[in-house]
């Protein structure tokens, strides 16, 4: 081979620039060398597909083939791309896992992601025995171990990779101190889990959350019922209602807090670092009620007092009334 025809095969930029940026290359578990070049065509990533193919058969490639999600940037030459390849240099994907009720609704927001089979996945959440062996969980208080916020993966992460990355930034997140503060509410951290998922429900201003923690925490300590609005609606499997009705408090589920005393078994959603953090710091005081406000805010009127209590929930009834709101 010439000076020229080699540095076109090994060194000649070879990868297509796009004026859309880098391209990916995903190369899947268990692919062959064939299915590795009819990508390759099928997205048009190359210039010259058949240099390349002749010196990967030349670098033995197609013995070692290795899966992943490969940036090409453009102008790469066809020496320079293998040793990407045979090396395993793949590139991350960073995505933000948002805060989610159900498991299916985990298990969409991770398969456009990585790998994993999402089969495998829902089999696996629903797997009391692997969810006890593994992470000393099972298929209710599972959903406890998923931190919604940033992840980082490898494309080529499976099903049971994904569950263990999850439980080590779980494992990351209680601290000592975490673990000592839970003690000290007579809490478990999958109950600190439960109760932050109820006041993430009832409140997204960060003002609030401690004190809402520090309403539930005295019924706790008081053996009053939680009568909390957001496990009624996961009872009645509507998330939705903007008025909970006395029928609504009648369905016969675990999770219905104003039959049944103490915590539900679950979560009703994933919470996070700032609801979690609410309920191992909560605020100090005597209230045991609250109610939205009327204006809408956001945020919520307390009270120590149940007739305190009813005047603040009259207030915000008449506002749906005049609103028509029904339901």
């Amino acid at each position: 081979m010439g000076l020229y025809a080699a540095w076109r095969v090994w060194w000649k930029p070879n990868v297509a620039v796009s004026p859309f940026g880098p391209a990916y290359l995903y190369i899947r578990t268990g692919s062959s060398f064939q299915a590795v070049l009819d990508s390759i065509r099928r997205q048009d990533l190359l210039i010259d597909t058949e240099a390349f193919a002749w010196l990967a058969e030349h670098r033995e490639y197609p013995r070692q083939v290795r899966p992943g999600r490969y940036r090409l940037e453009g102008g790469l030459g066809n020496d320079a791309l293998l040793d990407k390849l045979m090396n395993g240099q793949q590139d991350t994907v960073a995505f933000e896992l948002n805060a989610f009720k159900y498991k299916p609704q985990l298990v969409g927001q991770i398969a456009p992601q990585i790998e994993a089979d999402s089969a495998k996945l829902r089999a696996l959440l629903q797997d009391n025995s692997f969810l006890r062996r593994r992470y000393q969980l099972d298929t209710t208080t599972v959903l406890t171990m998923f931190l919604p916020g940033p992840y980082r993966f490898l494309w080529n992460t499976s099903a049971e990779q994904f569950l263990d990355s999850a439980a080590a930034v779980h494992r990351r997140f209680w601290t000592p101190e975490r673990r000592r503060r839970a003690d000290s509410l007579q809490l478990s951290p999958v109950q600190v889990h439960v109760l932050a998922s109820i006041v993430q429900r009832e409140t997204a201003k960060p003002e609030d959350k401690p004190i809402i923690a520090g309403v539930y925490l005295n019924r706790l300590r008081q053996g009053m019922r939680l009568q909390a609005d957001p496990t009624l609606l996961w009872a009645i499997g509507n998330f939705g209602v903007r008025r909970v009705l006395n029928k609504d408090k009648l369905v016969d589920s675990p999770y219905n807090t104003y039959k049944r005393k103490g915590l539900p078994p679950g979560p009703i959603t994933s919470a996070n670092r700032q609801s979690l953090n609410a309920v191992l710091k909560p605020a100090t005081h005597d209230y045991l009620f609250f109610c939205a406000r009327p204006d809408f805010s956001g945020y919520s009127d307390f009270a120590a007092t149940y007739a305190e209590h009813r005047r603040n929930a009259r207030r915000y009834q008449r506002t749906l009334d005049s609103l028509k709101i029904r339901r």
